[in-house]
């Protein structure tokens, strides 16, 4: 039975516990980081290390996805972003980057990011960007917005699109709209050859039924982050440690009920330390989903500075173009050495080691690590 919480007459709420909440606990052994495997495989696809890059503009440019596909991760493109539009998208990023550097104007970035998105999603563009990632032999993944992902797909699939991520904040099985046929997430994956990950979502309840329309994998989170206003503009918030918990225990449940089916849970959000990624694998992610974590690297796109794709909605942008320290190169932040003691490098070599200091030599033992929750 899940805590209820009394926070007012006749009102209760669930308590829920975000990552800084809690602490892995170490076993009664203990293992060389050598013999420890940080391997992911979903669907027929292998990865060196749990990674997949949040699919923001940012972070993602086609040279930088097939970067990620070199050093064992996933990155992923944005198929409605700026590649998408604009031929000159490396200029109109760096009008990005000075528009947030502007101190008497704070949301200069925010309205050039809307008028930027407001060009056309151009065909011959994306078939481009994604022809760079096919032809280094990376795998190729895009995202697409639950609004567009049927109108998109078509033109995904004959560019060569491997791994297709639908993803919105929020994401349901079925939307609910007076205005036209919504999207049918179970029928639509059903009509695609490729593997498909949905989200984000917080709780069991919508985990299933993402997993029960033949998602390979079901992201929790909505990318968090100090950019992300999310929680501020909408109210919405997602504490991951119970968040992932919930997606892990729908994930067993409905192993059980299929007879067998896993599908994938991908943590998005309020990972900002190597610390945040052992505790989310902890919790029961099979891998995260990393945007804020990468900043640190001087050779992304934002040249320093990370936003969300929801910074360009039209009408109700929810995330600010915010600024962080970079300088090092991406093979640091991943696999360091790290030259700062404070979690922002050397990612995944941390996971490494706290797998190995807990006695476990695979993620999914790794997910059987026991945890406390701070008082």
């Amino acid at each position: 039975m899940r805590d209820q919480v009394e926070i007012g007459a006749g009102r209760t709420a669930l308590r829920a516990y975000g990552l800084d909440d809690i602490e892995i606990v170490p076993s009664r052994r203990t293992r060389s980081s050598k013999d420890v495997s940080l391997d992911w495989r979903i669907d027929a696809y292998r990865f060196d290390i749990p990674l997949i890059t949040h699919p923001t503009d940012a972070v993602v440019s086609p040279a930088t996805a097939v970067r990620f596909g070199e050093l064992g991760g996933l990155g992923v493109l944005n198929a409605e972003g700026v590649w998408a539009r604009h031929a000159n998208a490396e200029d109109a990023l760096f009008r990005v980057v000075q528009a947030a550097e502007e101190e008497e104007d704070p949301a200069a970035a925010v309205r050039l990011l809307q008028e930027l998105h407001a060009a056309p999603i151009r065909v011959d563009l994306l078939t481009e960007a994604i022809r760079t990632v096919r032809e280094s032999g990376n795998t190729v993944a895009v995202r697409v917005s639950p609004q567009h992902a049927e109108e998109l797909t078509p033109d995904l699939l004959a560019a060569g699109v491997e791994i297709l991520i639908v993803q919105g904040t929020i994401i349901s099985a079925e939307h609910v709209s007076r205005d036209g046929e919504p999207l049918n997430l179970k029928r639509f994956i059903a009509d695609l050859d490729i593997p498909v990950i949905a989200g984000g979502v917080g709780d069991y309840r919508t985990a299933m039924h993402l997993m029960r329309t033949g998602a390979a994998g079901v992201i929790v989170g909505y990318g968090e982050s100090h950019a992300s206003t999310t929680n501020r503009v909408l109210g919405i918030g997602v504490p991951m440690a119970t968040a992932i918990a919930e997606a892990a225990a729908a994930r067993r449940d409905y192993l059980d009920e299929t007879g067998g089916r896993y599908v994938h849970v991908i943590a998005d959000g309020g990972l900002v330390y190597s610390g945040d990624i052992a505790k989310a694998i902890a919790c029961g992610a099979d891998a995260v989903m990393l945007g804020e974590a990468l900043t640190e690297a001087q050779d992304l796109p934002g040249q320093g500075y990370y936003w969300t794709a929801a910074a360009a909605h039209p009408s109700l942008p929810r995330s600010d173009v915010a600024g962080y320290t970079s300088g090092h190169s991406l093979e640091s932040v991943l696999f360091g050495p790290a030259t700062s003691p404070f979690g922002t490098l050397n990612l995944f070599g941390a996971l490494r080691r706290a797998m190995a200091k807990t006695g476990y030599s695979d993620l999914k033992e790794f997910q059987k690590v026991g945890l406390t929750v701070r008082t």
